[in-house]
């Protein structure tokens, strides 16, 4: 599911291509591959000579989020709380590993970014996004919350109304309109978009290693202390949502490709 790509620039500097394809249309985030993105994240720690990493998905799509269907997934409800909250750290664990790495980390996203995609792409530093890509934050209408401590990285990039509109609203961006809300750092064309990403990290592998890193721990140190503290309690909130009426009709009205009625329950 999870390829490792180690290349050196034509001047020498090192930027390694992380890839994740399932196989499948849909290119979800199942369990096992949550396991593999944060088992590849630590790869790089301790590192020293990596100057930046590109994460991508597939050349169609980047992710359509958590796999619905996974059986980890939808028996977790069904598990003792303490195993189910194993499970439920799997998601955060591994947009921290991505987030807390040193070198300098790009998302080069093509086509669809939802959900747990867009959780995942806010816990790197820059996104390179194709001209035609998608971004779509689901969770409400599944009756959930957005964990993963993905608000507070998506307020921080977006500011709190946009993050509403996402969040609750469950508006639909386009690369434009992503832009220009600062989602989106650089656009490159359809079917080229890891060759714009190649470009950033090549331009970023040839400034002072060091330095990069000192800069990039400063500015994250600057604008997310209170990221953590914030976030601390989504993941016991999406426990009692998994649990809830609201989200067993959430799921089955999407699989049943019909509106849904959520009661509060």
């Amino acid at each position: 599911m999870v390829t490792i790509e180690r290349a050196e620039t034509p001047h020498g500097h090192r930027i390694a291509i992380v890839r994740f394809d399932t196989g499948a249309k849909a290119n979800a985030l199942s369990q096992e591959l949550m396991r593999q993105l944060t088992a590849a994240a630590r790869t790089f720690e301790g590192d020293a000579d990596t100057n930046a990493i590109i994460l991508t998905g597939r050349a169609d799509r980047f992710c359509l989020g958590m796999d619905l269907k996974d059986p980890e997934f939808r028996d977790a409800p069904n598990l003792p709380l303490n195993e189910r909250r194993q499970l439920l750290q799997l998601g955060p664990r591994m947009c921290s590993a991505w987030e807390d790495l040193e070198p300098m980390t790009i998302c080069a996203i093509e086509g669809w970014c939802v959900g747990g995609g867009v959780a995942l792409a806010a816990s790197l530093d820059l996104r390179v996004c194709g001209r035609s890509s998608q971004f779509y934050i689901p969770e409400i209408e599944r009756g959930l919350n957005m964990s993963w401590g993905s608000l507070p990285r998506i307020a921080g990039l977006v500011g709190p109304a946009r993050a509403k509109r996402l969040a609750i609203v469950a508006e639909q961006i386009d690369a434009g309109t992503a832009a220009d809300w600062g989602w989106a750092d650089y656009i490159g064309e359809d079917g080229k978009v890891m060759e714009t990403a190649l470009s950033v990290a090549e331009k970023i592998a040839a400034m002072p290693p060091v330095a990069v890193r000192m800069i990039k721990q400063g500015i994250e140190t600057a604008t997310k202390p209170l990221n953590r503290a914030v976030s601390a309690m989504d993941m016991d909130q999406f426990a009692l949502m998994q649990g809830s009426e609201d989200h067993e009709e959430g799921v089955k009205s999407f699989l049943e490709g019909r509106d849904a009625t959520f009661t509060g329950n």
